[in-house]
């Protein structure tokens, strides 16, 4: 049981190392990421997880899901640095025999286009739970407000009562690095929010009435990133919508709407809370009916 093995190599950091406790929060904080990641790949328990799993393969893997998920550069290689430290250790202390990490580089993957659904997939997806139940309502209230802020799942669930502000219609989010910002939650979310805050929220706080997230899970405890995608894929599977999607795809999904229906582009980098505009490009690329619709329209030859 490999994950066991992380707090002995705590320990052996900071007593033989003389490691900070920032570095060792660090590297607790993206181990624990990085077995949350191959449980969900493999349907594991994280301490199902032997040595096994602690291959190049499943850490590319685990490299190249980062990127997708618009980590800095400098985040990953603190993250891939954590994950050798923690190899080298099992090498060391003979749990594991293979010190493959030596070979484990960032990987310079293609830029493809994002994963998005179409509006009317969209619709179908947001309309598939079951509003007459409590985690019905929650899990609607959660598809809206990703649907309609493009917010990251990190984001979303770091989402306190306090901060949707009703009468303006707005959310403040708290980004990478701690960036505050203000985006718009628009009427079908703001609905969505209100029917849970009043009907399904004070039946899952249960008896933690100072709880301040926004997103309960049955326990009345803050939702995880987990949480929120094994939601989604639910609803994925129930409305057959024949693709396994992320979180994330939610967040193309709205750039790609916005986009096409005539949104600029600095507008866009703002919402999603982009630091660099060629971070937001990716999102230009065109449906195929846009694509038909511009050539109709603009070509004198049509």
């Amino acid at each position: 049981m490999i994950f066991k093995e992380i707090s002995s190599f705590l320990r052996y950091l900071r007593i033989e190392k003389n490691s900070s406790p920032l570095t060792m929060d660090s590297y607790e904080t993206d181990l624990h990421q990085f077995f949350d990641f191959l449980s969900r790949e493999y349907n594991l328990r994280n301490l199902e997880i032997t040595g096994d799993f602690l291959t190049h393969h499943n850490v590319r893997k685990y490299l190249i899901f980062l990127q997708n998920e618009e980590y800095a550069r400098t985040t990953i290689a603190r993250k891939l640095a954590a994950i050798k430290s923690f190899v080298k250790y099992l090498v060391r202390m003979k749990i594991i025999e293979d010190n493959f990490i030596d070979a484990v580089n960032i990987p310079k993957i293609e830029k493809r286009l994002p994963q998005f659904l179409y509006p009317e997939q969209i619709t179908i997806l947001l309309a598939a739970p079951n509003i007459n139940t409590n985690l019905g309502i929650r899990d609607k209230a959660i598809m809206e407000t990703l649907y309609a802020t493009g917010i990251r799942v990190s984001e979303l669930v770091s989402l306190d009562v306090l901060d949707i502000d009703f009468p303006e219609e707005l959310v403040r989010v708290w980004g990478k690095g701690g960036k505050e910002r203000i985006v718009p939650i628009g009427s079908y979310a703001k609905n969505s929010l209100n029917i849970y805050l009043k009907e399904a929220r004070p039946l899952l706080v249960k008896g933690n009435a100072n709880e301040k997230a926004l997103f309960l899970n049955k326990n009345g405890s803050r939702l995880s990133d987990r949480s929120v995608r094994n939601i989604l894929n639910k609803y994925v599977d129930e409305v057959a919508l024949n693709q396994r999607i992320s979180p994330h795809a939610i967040r193309h999904s709205f750039a790609t709407h916005l986009l096409n229906n005539g949104a600029d582009l600095r507008s866009v980098q703002e919402l999603l809370g982009h630091v660099k505009l060629n971070t937001t490009q990716i999102y230009t690329h065109l449906t195929k009916d846009n694509i038909k619709t511009i050539h109709n329209n603009t070509h004198p030859r049509r």
